[in-house]
């Protein structure tokens, strides 16, 4: 099994949820941190799930991040791990308000 370590970025998140990385075939990912960064000059609200086999399990749902800060959705001690067809997606409440960046561990 190899172990590669990636990061994904998204830039300008809005109200169209936005994938952060479809998981391939024999694949596993860990995600190790999860960001989004308001670059907006108000609040917004941000949710941030996996879909796996048409269900969405919500990391945060609703989640505010204040002017000029950022949110750790994935970090520290947590860890998410994903499967083969898992897709991760970020979707904010306000348009092209919130800059992701997401670090993880690909085992395949």
């Amino acid at each position: 099994m190899a172990n590669t370590f990636t990061s994904y970025g998204n830039k300008s998140v809005g109200t169209s949820a936005a994938t952060v990385v479809t998981i391939g075939a024999s694949t596993q990912t860990t995600v190790i941190g999860m960001s989004c960064a308001n670059i907006t000059s108000s609040p917004v609200t941000v949710d941030a799930y996996f879909t796996r086999s048409a269900v969405d399990y919500y990391l945060v749902k609703g989640a505010t991040v204040p002017v000029g800060g950022s949110l750790v959705i994935v970090g520290g001690d947590q860890k998410v791990v994903l499967i083969t067809s898992d897709v991760l997606k970020v979707v904010s409440s306000t348009a092209s308000s919130i800059d992701v960046v997401t670090s993880v561990l690909n085992i395949t």
